[in-house]
């Protein structure tokens, strides 16, 4: 854990909760233990989309459609959501809730990610990074070439309940290879020259980059 409980619960307290037509999804992913958004980026994701305004927005990670449909009920009226997911279980998941609630203005691509960005051409405004968190640093140069100049990536679960912190001896066997690559990963977005980043200890870490505008003389 990141933030002591009793802030987490505080925080919480102060926020409307999870939309009305979204708590049912949410429901049957914690209970088949399917990983989804947490309240604090929920939050977070309102706040960025009222202030970015969106008109394009790219998921890697789509899961079972919680994140997409939160996203279009936040995002600004007519934009389009693409979102990329290849684990065949939760595809079926996906497409049910998003004919239950209206699947208009996303599209979902099924394959995988490395793969599938490749093939995209039109760029976007948003870019949500929410998939194999050892993955994230292979992404990115497709992702860097598919964001609009002044557009907005965010990754999510970045710190790992805190484990980035430790040395990789400190980590289990089986996830230090994730925990090298997301270090990498960290270190990359701050030092990137087509970037400005700033990470958040919120949720399981976040961290929120912004693409740089290329200024002409």
């Amino acid at each position: 854990m990141i933030v002591e409980e009793r802030m987490r619960s505080f925080l919480h307290s102060l926020d409307e909760g999870t939309p009305r037509n979204l708590q049912e999804i949410e429901k049957f992913a914690l209970e088949t233990e399917v990983p989804i958004i947490r309240p604090e980026m929920q939050s977070l994701l309102q706040t960025l989309f009222a202030i970015h305004q969106p008109k394009s927005i790219l998921e890697v990670g789509t899961a079972i459609g919680f994140s997409a449909l939160l996203m279009r009920q936040f995002a600004p009226e007519g934009c389009r959501i693409t979102t990329i997911e290849k684990y065949e279980k939760r595809i079926p998941i996906a497409k049910e809730n998003f004919e239950k609630l209206g699947r208009e203005q996303i599209t979902l691509i099924e394959g995988d990610a490395i793969e599938v960005l490749q093939t995209l051409e039109t760029p976007f405004d948003f870019i949500f990074m929410d998939a194999a968190k050892g993955q994230y640093i292979h992404f990115l140069p497709e992702v860097l070439r598919l964001l609009n100049p002044g557009g907005l990536l965010v990754s999510d679960n970045v710190l790992q309940d805190g484990d980035i912190v430790e040395s990789r001896f400190a980590v289990t066997r089986r996830n230090r290879t994730i925990h090298g690559r997301m270090r990498e990963y960290l270190h990359t977005l701050k030092h990137h020259e087509e970037l400005t980043t700033t990470i958040l200890p919120l949720g399981d870490g976040v961290a929120i980059s912004v693409k740089r505008k290329i200024v002409h003389d």
